[in-house]
C-alpha cells in the first residue's frame, strides 16, 4: 500500500465516476496517484450483483488509470456514520497519506451519499487526532472537497477535464448493469438516457464557466487559499 495523491471517497461503485473521474483521470495522466474507496458494495441496486458491480469497478478503474481502488465492505443503506465505520476510513486514510480527499456533495436525493459526505469529513477529521491513530501516525489532510452526483449547484472550483472526457465516459459506462438498458433489467433512473445526457450537460455547463468543452465543479467548506492573485 503507497501514498497517494488523491483519494475518492464514493457511498457505491460508480458514484466517484459519476461525479469526480474526470478530475481522477486529469491528475492520473499527469503522474499523480489516484484511488477510489467504495465504502459498500452497493448489492441493494435494482440491477447487477456484488460480483458482477466489482467487475466493473475494477474495469472503470483500469481505464481511469487508477494507482488502488479499496472496498471497505459496509451495508448498502448501512452507512451509519459509526465510530468503527469512521475508524476504518480514518485509518485508509492515514495509510494512504492523500493530499486530497474528495467525497459526494452533502446534498442528494440519495441518503447513502449524503451520509457518505459526512463520514469523509469525520474521517478527514479524526485522521490527523494523534491519540486516535493508535499505532499508526496521524495524517493532516491539506484539502476535502465535494464532488456532485444527482445534484447540481453552484461550484466553488471547476476543473477542465476537457482532454479526458472520453475516459469519464468509458468509465461511467463500464458500469454497464447500472447505465444500459437490457434484457431483464430493471427500468431506473440511471439507465434512461436523461442521466448521461444529464451528467454530460452539467460537465458542458461547469466547463462553459471557465471557457472549456468539460468541466467537472466542486464544493469547499473552507475558503480557497492561493499566495497571490497574478
Amino acid at each position: 500500500m503507497e501514498q497517494v495523491d488523491i483519494l475518492a471517497f464514493g457511498a457505491h461503485p460508480d458514484d466517484v465516476e459519476i461525479g469526480a473521474s474526470g478530475i481522477i483521470a486529469s491528475h492520473a495522466a499527469k503522474g499523480f496517484q489516484t484511488a477510489i474507496c467504495d465504502l459498500t458494495n452497493g448489492e441493494l441496486s435494482s440491477n447487477g450483483d456484488v460480483n458482477i458491480r466489482r467487475r466493473e469497478a475494477d474495469k472503470a478503474g483500469k481505464i481511469l488509470n487508477l494507482s488502488a481502488r479499496y472496498r471497505l465492505d459496509f451495508p448498502d443503506r448501512g452507512l451509519t456514520g459509526s465510530s468503527d465505520q469512521i475508524n476504518e476510513m480514518a485509518l485508509l486514510i492515514r495509510k494512504l497519506k492523500p493530499r486530497i480527499v474528495l467525497a459526494p456533495y452533502w446534498k442528494d436525493r440519495h441518503p447513502d451519499h449524503g451520509a457518505c459526505s459526512r463520514m469523509a469529513k469525520e474521517a478527514v477529521f479524526d485522521a490527523a487526532i494523534r491519540k486516535k491513530a493508535k499505532g499508526e501516525s496521524p495524517h493532516r489532510v491539506e484539502s476535502l472537497y465535494y464532488y456532485f452526483i444527482n445534484q447540481i449547484d453552484e461550484a466553488d472550483l471547476i476543473v477542465d477535464i476537457s482532454h479526458v472526457y472520453s475516459q469519464k465516459k468509458e468509465a461511467i459506462l463500464a458500469f454497464e448493469s447500472q447505465f444500459v438498458p437490457g434484457l431483464n433489467r430493471v427500468d431506473t433512473p440511471l439507465n434512461r438516457p436523461s442521466y448521461l445526457s444529464m451528467v454530460e450537460g452539467r460537465d458542458q455547463l461547469w466547463g462553459h464557466q471557465i471557457g472549456t468543452q468539460y468541466g467537472e465543479g466542486l464544493v469547499a467548506e473552507q475558503p480557497l487559499s492561493v499566495n497571490s492573485l497574478i
